[in-house]
């Protein structure tokens, strides 16, 4: 692997875990918003506290969701440097 590849597959690595702290923060900042917003009239009804737990049930998942699409990028990627590796190998040997 050159040193390129190496640097590339690191800075891809740790992008995405920090590209997936930056939609949580976001995430998180849109739900706190429109909990503020709902409160703004002064009452918070049964339906903007159901609308609240909708909101963090969906940020949840959408987390949830970032997790596994890291580490199926990261299974492919392993196994791509794994396969090139194999291929380097058949033709020196």
């Amino acid at each position: 692997m050159t040193r390129f590849e190496s640097s590339a597959a690191s800075a891809a690595s740790h992008g995405g875990e920090q590209m997936s702290e930056l939609k949580r923060n976001a995430r998180d900042a849109g739900a706190d918003l429109k909990e503020a917003w709902r409160k703004a009239d002064g009452e918070e009804s049964l339906g903007d506290k159901a609308a609240n737990a909708g909101d963090r049930v969906e940020n949840a998942v959408k987390d949830a969701g970032d997790v596994v699409h890291e580490q199926a990028d990261e299974a492919s990627r392993d196994a791509a440097y794994e396969r090139g590796r194999a291929d380097e190998a058949s033709r020196s040997g």
